[in-house]
């Protein structure tokens, strides 16, 4: 007569899911636009609240050169959404790639996105002559690199391997 097996009273194991290779996005820490937004933000706020005074730009510079470094971002984001489209991937970063994007704007920058964003960031901070704002672009440009960026370009590294290899060797991350 056989003995029923012993219970454990431990729960079955389960496979591990929310690993970087079990899904198909590559798992940034926040949205890209949150990441540039918040540090606007804070520095915009602590600019008006608690500093006083600005980078003392006369507004016969500030005003064309913030306006045209934001016309630029977005011109740059319109462009790389454009080629996303066309490609029939997901510009999110969240959701899965379905194509390596090498040409348009993807021909100068493996970001471009990211670097319209900076321009805009830019733009918005010399507008508002605040140099706590400009100051705070550069720990929300290391936060994007390496929460978002190396992130990303691992996973397409992953998921596409040397079409991906190669589109990195040919194209800087940034300019």
């Amino acid at each position: 007569m056989a003995m029923p097996a012993k219970r454990s009273s431990q729960p079955p194991e389960r496979p591990r899911t929310g690993s970087a290779a079990d899904r198909d996005n590559p798992g940034v820490i926040a949205p890209p636009p949150l990441l540039f937004a918040a540090p606007l933000a804070v520095g915009l706020v602590l600019q008006s609240v608690v500093l006083d005074g600005g980078m003392g730009l006369p507004g016969l510079f500030r005003w064309p050169i913030g306006s045209l470094a934001i016309l630029a971002g977005l011109a740059i984001i319109g462009l790389a959404v454009e080629r996303f489209a066309r490609a029939g991937t997901n510009p999110e970063p969240w959701k899965p790639a379905t194509t390596v994007v090498a040409d348009g704007i993807y021909r100068l920058s493996r970001n471009p996105m990211y670097l319209g964003m900076a321009l805009a960031y830019a733009g918005i901070a010399v507008l508002a002559d605040s140099a706590l704002t400009l100051a705070l672009l550069l720990p929300a440009l290391l936060i994007v690199d390496f929460g978002v960026i190396r992130r990303e370009e691992a996973y397409l590294e992953r998921k596409f391997g040397a079409r991906y290899r190669n589109f990195t060797a040919q194209t800087r991350r940034w300019l």
